[in-house]
Parts: structure tokens; C-alpha cells; sequence
């Protein structure tokens, strides 16, 4: 099972790269979130062996807490969650003006792109949570954060929540026909609810939901976009 975890994170990589080079409208977001979510991947010590302590390329969790793995999947998922919502709903992207710009909920535009890292601060220091729920409850607040500054961005969040987490169901659930007793041996169980859905930890599809239902409306929020229907309806003639 030495490369399992890898094969896994060139799975989702390659979905990327599917959804990359086919979309071609959505390459600059996605590139710009894969680059903004890969240096999260060093972030595996806070979770190596806490939350799992998976066997990895040259043994480099085992032996420092950090992989590479880590570093190819933040990089694939923070491309797909972003695009994701807009590739089913045919959405595109347009700047969006000065005028709602200067709206009072954006004065706090900075402090609120801030939020989840205060909040993970914040429990990881003061509770004895699992980092893994310190993530959970950091993202979730982060999506309620930007569904304040940005209302409009509410349907994606939520719906962007859905869908990554089926998405991450079918992702996850791709290597466990061929490695049932993955999960059992390299995830620390006891520190967690020892709840499994069809063999996923209830944690998983907790990250899922919160990674997709904050990074959904990420792009937006940070680069001042707003979402528009791509999809042109012509009306038929009598």
C-alpha cells in the first residue's frame, strides 16, 4: 500500500487536468486557486499522525509529517472546487463595479479573507480538537464570512458545498474497492467519531462539504468578480 496515497493523489490531478485543458474559459482560475491552495499541503504535519499517517513517497510523512502528495492533491482540489459550481451551472465571470465595491460590508473585505486562519488559530490553541475539526469548523465559518461580504455569492456556496462533497464521495470511495482496509489502518479511528459512511470517515465528507462551500465563492471574493449565466437562449420564431 506504499504508493497508494500517491496513485490517490494522481487521480484528482488528473481530473484537473481533464477539466483544465477541455475548459478552456476556466484555466486562469483555476490556476491561480491551485496555486493559492498548494502551499496549504505543508500544512500535513497537523495532521500526520493526529488524523492519519498514511504511507507516502520516500516514507516523508512517517518520517517528517510532510509529502508531496499532500502538495498534488491541495493543488488539484483548489482548482476544481472553484470551477466546479460554474462548469454544471454554465456560469462565467465579469469585474464587478465600483459601485458595489463601496458597499458597507466590503470595508471589512481583508479581515474577512482572514477568518478561516483566526478561527483554526483560535481552536487549535485553546481546545484539544482533532485538528481535522479545527479545519471543518475554520472553513465553515470562512463560508459564512464571504456569504456576509458577498450575498450574492449564496447559492454557490451552499450549492458548491453539494457538489464538491459528491464529487469527494466518488473520489474517495474510487480506491476503496481495491484497498477496503485503507481507512482502517491509517486512520487514527479513536481520535476521531468512528463514523464511516460506505467506509469514508464522517471527517472526510465534513471536509468536503466546508473545503467546497468556502472555496467555491473564494475566487470571487478575493479578485472582486461576480458570476454570470454563459449560456445563451435564443428565442425560437413563430
Amino acid at each position: 500500500m506504499q504508493y497508494v496515497w500517491f496513485i490517490w493523489s494522481l487521480i484528482i490531478l488528473a481530473l484537473w487536468a481533464v477539466i483544465f485543458f477541455s475548459k478552456k474559459g476556466n484555466r486562469k482560475e483555476m490556476l491561480k486557486m491551485s496555486l493559492i491552495t498548494m502551499p496549504f499541503g505543508l500544512t500535513e504535519p497537523l495532521f500526520v499522525p493526529e488524523y492519519w499517517m498514511p504511507p507516502s513517497l520516500f516514507h516523508l510523512a512517517e518520517r517528517t509529517g510532510f509529502d508531496i502528495e499532500s502538495l498534488i492533491f491541495s493543488f488539484a482540489i483548489g482548482g476544481i472546487g472553484t470551477v466546479l459550481y460554474n462548469l454544471i451551472f454554465k456560469k462565467g465571470y465579469i469585474d464587478m463595479p465600483h459601485t458595489e465595491r463601496s458597499h458597507q460590508r466590503h470595508k471589512l473585505h481583508i479581515y474577512i479573507l482572514f477568518v478561516p486562519a483566526i478561527v483554526f488559530v483560535i481552536f487549535s490553541l485553546f481546545t484539544t480538537l482533532n485538528h481535522i475539526y479545527c479545519g471543518i469548523i475554520a472553513m465553515f465559518f470562512g463560508g459564512l464570512a464571504t456569504l456576509y461580504c458577498r450575498p450574492d455569492l449564496k447559492g454557490k456556496i451552499w450549492v458548491g458545498g453539494i457538489l464538491f462533497t459528491i464529487l469527494y464521495f466518488i473520489y474517495f470511495g474510487s480506491i476503496l474497492p481495491f484497498y477496503p482496509q485503507y481507512v482502517e489502518l491509517y486512520w487514527n479511528l479513536d481520535n476521531l467519531t468512528h463514523i464511516l459512511v460506505l467506509g469514508i470517515p464522517i471527517e472526510e465528507l465534513m471536509f468536503a462539504f466546508t473545503f467546497g462551500m468556502y472555496w467555491s465563492g473564494l475566487y470571487e471574493h478575493i479578485y472582486w468578480r461576480k458570476l454570470i449565466q454563459t449560456e445563451i437562449i435564443i428565442p425560437l420564431k413563430d
